[in-house]
């Protein structure tokens, strides 16, 4: 059971990383990435093929966040004379021609059968039953410290015009911030932190394939976004521990009601999942936690001066 758990919550991790990447592009800046599952991908596929060279954990990593924040940062090029709706488009496509390379050029990737024998970090030099513990403590540094540089973003003029480029990108313009140039860096950042996720998600897996990067995948990623609140990054990681306890606790619905079959209960449970995500934008639409909003102190009320009575005394 302590090792499920284990198990469980290192996914929740590889999640949680790649919430914070969107929650940063869309949730800051206001770009949908609806090809997470693809960039996903290609981080994972560039860690495992880099390390499989013997490059190293840290050569490889840092490889697949180059390749992926160069990729995101293409994507938003070309997508500068398009609006919102057909960005969403684009980075959708991109993932999918991804997720067909992968698939079809077998002399790279291996198609369908995936890449096995992916070196784990470390791995010899920590006992082999305290391995899971220690990578999952690696992978918490790896958030905090995500964590700890983008809410220092957030609070800093950077993240202010970042978010006024998506209230209002016309207004930002005008107020002489680089539209381009925030949008460019704020999705190529998001790529760097997607990649970091992919190149840990090889690593913790030891062998991928196309199967893994589904695009279910991205739901779940917006979902944790959503359920924890947008541009929110303590809301995002509730929103990540929230959304899998509910996938993997559903699992246990034929423990309970016997009288359905295994197809049954997949389709419950993304009905379970649905209604949880439409009551929570019912009763809470932003979210867990609301966004942090920047306070402004107000000053201090003067005491009001005591009327001065005079008395006339009649005599």
């Amino acid at each position: 059971m302590v090792s499920y758990l284990v198990t469980i919550l290192s996914l929740v991790a590889i999640i949680s990383i790649l919430g914070l990447a969107l929650n940063l592009q869309w949730g800051l800046c206001g770009m949908v990435n609806f090809g997470i599952a693809g960039f996903f991908a290609l981080g994972a596929y560039t860690a495992a093929l880099v390390d499989l060279a013997g490059a190293g954990t840290l050569v490889a990593t840092v490889a697949a966040a180059a390749v992926c924040g160069i990729a995101c940062a293409l994507v938003a090029l070309v997508s500068l004379r398009l609006s919102d709706e057909y960005l969403a488009i684009l980075t959708l496509g991109f993932g999918e021609v991804v997720r067909l390379v992968v698939l079809n050029e077998e002399w790279l990737t291996h198609g369908s059968l995936g890449l096995p024998g992916i070196p784990r970090p470390f791995w010899g030099l920590i006992p082999e039953e305290q391995y899971e513990y220690w990578f999952l403590g690696m992978l918490g540094g790896v958030i905090l410290l995500l964590f700890l540089a983008l809410e220092k973003l957030l609070r800093s003029p950077f993240g202010r015009a970042i978010r006024a480029v998506r209230e209002d990108d016309v207004v930002a313009a005008t107020l002489g911030k680089d539209v381009v140039k925030l949008r460019v860096k704020v999705f190529a950042l998001g790529g760097v932190i997607i990649g970091i996720a992919g190149a840990f998600h090889s690593f913790y897996m030891t062998y991928i394939d196309p199967s893994q990067f589904s695009a279910i995948l991205t739901a779940y990623v917006f979902m944790a976004v959503i359920a924890g609140g947008r541009a929110s990054n303590s809301g995002l990681l509730l929103g990540s521990v929230g959304l899998m306890a509910v996938i993997e606790g559903t699992r246990f619905l034929k423990d309970i009601f016997n009288i359905f079959d295994a197809t049954q209960l997949s389709a419950i449970r993304l009905i379970l999942i649905g209604l949880g995500l439409i009551l929570l934008l019912i009763f809470r639409p932003q979210g867990c936690f609301a966004e942090y909003r920047l306070k402004i102190k107000k000053p201090e009320k003067e005491p009001r001066k005591a009327s001065v009575q005079t008395e006339t005394r009649t005599t």
